[in-house]
């Protein structure tokens, strides 16, 4: 699903409420604040949705895929998403 989707699917389910938008600025907040939840705390719930969790990743040694040549890759934060048990048994 695309973010046009995404907006287009909450304005069809809500009716005539609101315009497309008011839709896609409220979706935009929402993910926002997600964002900012993880980033402050390291994690976000929305219960029998799921968890948002900040992880951390370790320094390594890679390759450079065209030469070969060994480079060493700095550690780094990502989001990792773990399904509620009722969303996971629903798939």
């Amino acid at each position: 699903m695309t973010k046009a989707e995404l907006i287009e699917a909450v304005h069809g389910a809500q009716g005539d409420g609101l315009s497309r938008r008011a839709v896609s600025e409220l979706i935009d907040s929402v993910f926002d604040h997600i964002g900012k939840a993880v980033k402050k705390s390291g994690r976000f719930v929305y219960p029998s949705f799921g968890t948002f969790s900040l992880k951390k990743r370790k320094g390594r040694m890679g390759r450079n895929p065209q030469t070969g040549a060994e480079l060493k890759i700095g550690p780094s934060k990502t989001v990792g998403f773990k399904p509620a048990p009722g969303l996971k048994k629903s798939l």
